[in-house]
């Protein structure tokens, strides 16, 4: 990371005097990025004896409806009292005279985000099995909560969320289109966007969805067997369609019959490994915890990694535009198209549930 881009994310005295404003004065405080993430940008914050986490935007121009943190914060905030775990709220700031951006400051949370492999203590096939488990129970929570009680009965308009997905990310596609065109083209996501607009459900379950549940959004505690502590990364959370949420995590889960992933350097490879429930076990417990049955299962893969192309792009664009230094995003140039490619088979049931 480069000096120049670190200061654009952080006046680190503006932030030290904000924080004392609001916390305490400290003698003692750290902060450092975290390198992880390919989307908002986090910080880690030693404070004297308290340990936290700043979410921030990206420096630079962003599509509409993208890097809401302070979205996050109050979805967060709202459901920190309910069966859903989440990391303890504590600020939230629109002053831009602070840092340059929104951002908010939650608590920090020990254990282990499973990005780049399974912990050794939970390799067996009882506590792999758990992984799973934990993963589904927890979305279902989320599909569970009563969001009028919580405050977030204006969060979102259910009816036609779907249809609305298929848009948003077709907009988002053709802002990322309006840079990365003149590198290359990538035709076939304009045909899996027609699928998609022609096959979109005519009605759907109405419930809070996270918008970015996947297993390396969630942390799960230093102790086994396994137990999920925390969700993550709240940014696309609204009021919708539940199914959207399950064919999103169920687009990064990894079953040993699957073909080879449209972005490797991305992809977690070791729930193929015995013991790991597959896809299909997923949706079982899910439909199962839920009470909501999985229809219309391609319509909701093909979307999720429609999405996931549009978020490539996206990416593609900030990387031209010199707004970002994350190593990946060049990398799009060959992706979106292979992601494109993914959602065509998907889409032709050639990868199937």
């Amino acid at each position: 990371m480069s000096d120049t881009y670190y200061e654009r994310l952080v006046d680190e005295d503006a932030l030290v005097a904000y924080l004392s404003d609001h916390l305490e004065p400290v003698e003692d405080y750290e902060i450092s990025r975290h390198q992880e993430g390919h989307s908002n940008e986090t910080l880690f914050v030693t404070w004297g004896d308290r340990e936290l986490v700043i979410r921030r935007p990206p420096p630079g121009e962003t599509a509409d409806t993208a890097h809401d943190v302070l979205r996050e914060f109050r979805v967060t905030d709202a459901v920190a009292d309910t069966d859903v775990p989440v990391p303890e709220p504590v600020l939230a700031c629109d002053d831009h005279d602070v840092i340059g951006s929104d951002f908010y400051v939650m608590e920090h949370l020990e254990g282990d985000v499973l990005r780049e492999g399974e912990p050794t203590r939970f390799a067996d096939p009882e506590h792999r099995e758990r992984i799973g488990e934990e993963l589904v129970d927890t979305l279902a929570s989320i599909h569970g909560v009563d969001y009028e009680a919580v405050g977030l009965d204006e969060f979102g308009r259910p009816a036609g969320y779907t249809d609305r997905q298929v848009e948003r990310w077709g907009q988002q596609l053709m802002w990322a289109f309006e840079v990365t065109a003149d590198e290359r083209e990538v035709p076939a996501l304009y045909e899996v966007g027609s699928w998609l607009q022609e096959h979109v459900p005519e009605s759907h379950p109405h419930t809070l969805v996270h918008g970015d549940y996947k297993l390396d959004n969630v942390v799960f505690g230093p102790d086994e067997p396994p137990e999920l502590i925390g969700v993550f990364d709240w940014e696309m959370a609204t009021l919708g369609d539940p199914r959207a949420d399950l064919g999103w995590m169920l687009s990064y889960w990894r079953d040993a019959k699957d073909p080879e992933p449209a972005i490797p350097e991305l992809t977690n490879r070791f729930m193929e490994r015995k013991g790991y429930s597959t896809r299909r076990e997923l949706v079982a417990r899910w439909e199962s915890r839920t009470g909501f049955e999985f229809e219309h299962e391609r319509f909701y893969r093909a979307l999720a990694v429609y999405k996931l192309a549009g978020l490539g792009e996206m990416f593609f664009r900030r990387y031209l535009e010199g707004n970002s230094d994350d190593p990946m995003y060049p990398q799009m140039e060959d992706r979106v198209p292979a992601l494109a490619a993914r959602a065509q088979r998907i889409i032709e049931g050639d990868e199937p549930l």
